[in-house]
């Protein structure tokens, strides 16, 4: 499955669909990357495109406000990357340089990747937006079933507000990390539960991986059975933490 699919999948409103290129001095300007970034950009991006807006005249979505946040409108990007980009860098660049919470599609090495980031005022710059959380994403399995694309629609996203609407799609893209996981694609009863479910899946991990490294590498036979015991007790954990996905 490429980008265009995915993005047919979405049933974006035509009267929101603007498939405008977007120049990279616009991720250079506002992205706030370093030198190193700059570099990144110009080498690794090979198309930006600003698909759609969505806004409450084109989705029929109330806009939402208070002291922490505008959501006005909704942006829907595709980015394609040239093989030795570095794409998680790149996909927060992107994300930091638009003022508006954004859908990303990033095509990368022959796989498409989903991914969001909620926003908020910036403290000390007026008129500025930051990045509220980490940017969370995930990449379509291969063969991905229109079924599970069915889920990220704009019809079926909620309609109270554009914060719910975008809510909505960032529980999506946390629903195909489980399923990535879990082999169930679905979404959860309990959002907050497979959260932090994920970030505990993740934690663990990254542990068991240090400890084996850990292990294979130690001399002393004692401390080697000690490290595996604790693997052990975390694989337990890991198993439990997939149980909630």
């Amino acid at each position: 499955m490429n980008a265009a699919e995915v993005i047919a999948a979405l049933e974006l409103p035509s009267a929101a669909r603007l498939d405008r290129r977007v120049p990279k001095k616009l991720l250079v300007e506002n992205g706030t990357p370093t030198s190193s970034d700059k570099r990144r950009i110009n080498e690794g991006v090979e198309e930006l495109v600003w698909v759609a807006a969505l806004k409450p005249a084109t989705v029929g979505v109330p806009a939402y406000r208070d002291d922490e946040r505008d959501y006005l409108e909704i942006a829907v990007l595709s980015l394609v990357l040239r093989e030795a980009a570095k794409r998680v860098r790149l996909v927060e660049l992107v994300h930091r340089a638009i003022p508006y919470p954004v859908l990303l599609l990033t095509a990368h090495l022959n796989a498409i990747a989903l991914s969001v980031a909620h926003k908020r005022h910036a403290q000390n710059e007026a008129g500025k937006v930051v990045l509220d959380e980490s940017v969370v994403e995930a990449a379509l399995p291969r063969g991905v079933s229109l079924s599970t694309l069915a889920m990220l629609r704009v019809a079926t996203q909620p309609k109270t507000n554009l914060l719910a609407f975008y809510q909505g799609w960032l529980e999506c893209v946390e629903a195909i990390q489980a399923g990535q996981i879990s082999g169930h694609f679905g979404l959860a009863r309990d959002a907050g539960a497979r959260r932090a479910a994920l970030a505990e899946h993740a934690r663990l991990t990254r542990e068991i991986v240090a400890l084996r490294s850990q292990a294979a590498g130690e001399s002393q036979v004692s401390r080697r059975v000690e490290l595996n015991l604790a693997v052990r007790r975390l694989e337990a954990e890991l198993a439990e933490a997939m149980s909630h996905l």
